[in-house]
């Protein structure tokens, strides 16, 4: 079952019947699908352990899945493990928690280097993007800087810079918000929500960060250990207030699962 209830066809993102397990172990999630539409932001949710860091590292062809399918733009990411595999993943971004920067390289060499390594630009046309996409995420001015003189928001919109440079359709960020406060956060968030509308960039977030879930995401999916799988879906103001699902109202008020439904 979709989770927009219609069959995949080229949207950034669709993961069909999606089953991940590591060898000997049972399956940590069964069966998943769902559907990522161009400029929307899908939030993976759930509680530690539930495996939202998996299921991130099956979709970016960092882990094979057990069953089912992970389509990019209606192609399937696994179905040829080499150079196919390397063309679609050049067509999306990934944001790390960390934001893994080198730090032996400055942020115009940070963000100049997947261009470097994958386009045919002269370098001075590289130079003249990587300074754009900088510019983009409000980085004008420390092209030169090193990653370690900067405060961690800024290590996070450097990081993003450098998931746009290949102009993809597609981004995925893992815990963006993580370590940041409150403000550095609601600023790292509108420019999220400002790429996904003013360059209809399909965003996938891995959070727990409700907050940021609250402010910017479009539709969420909830993951479930129990279940093993997606356990709810849908806005987060659904989520938040209507749904009678007692794991997603354990989620969104903080508080332990107590088998109860909501009022």
């Amino acid at each position: 079952m979709f989770l927009t209830g219609k069959a995949p066809t080229d949207d950034p993102l669709s993961a069909v019947d999606l089953t991940v397990a590591y060898p000997g172990a049972p399956p940590l999630l069964e069966r998943v699908s769902f559907t990522v539409h161009a400029g929307e932001i899908l939030g993976v949710l759930g509680p530690s352990g539930c495996g939202k860091s998996t299921l991130l590292r099956h979709l970016v062809g960092l882990e094979r899945p057990q069953r089912g399918r992970v389509l990019v733009f209606g192609q399937d990411l696994w179905a040829d493990e080499g150079a196919g595999m390397d063309d679609l993943r050049r067509r999306f971004g990934m944001m790390y928690q960390s934001g893994a920067l080198f730090g032996d390289m400055d942020l115009l060499e940070n963000v100049s280097l997947p261009l470097k390594e994958f386009s045919a630009l002269p370098k001075g046309a590289i130079e003249t993007i990587a300074r754009l996409k900088l510019d983009l995420v409000g980085l004008n001015g420390f092209e030169r800087a090193s990653p370690a003189t900067l405060s961690g928001g800024m290590r996070k919109r450097a990081a993003i810079a450098r998931a746009l440079a290949l102009d993809p359709k597609l981004i995925f960020l893992d815990e963006p918000s993580a370590g940041l406060d409150p403000i550095t956060s609601a600023g790292l968030d509108n420019l999220i929500l400002t790429l996904a509308r003013n360059l209809s960039i399909a965003f996938v977030m891995v959070t727990h960060e409700l907050r940021s879930v609250m402010a910017i995401v479009d539709r969420a999916i909830l993951l479930d250990k129990k279940s093993r799988g997606v356990t709810d879906h849908g806005s987060p103001a659904y989520m938040a207030t209507k749904s009678l699902n007692p794991a997603t109202a354990a989620f969104f008020l903080r508080s332990p699962a107590n088998g109860k439904e909501r009022n």
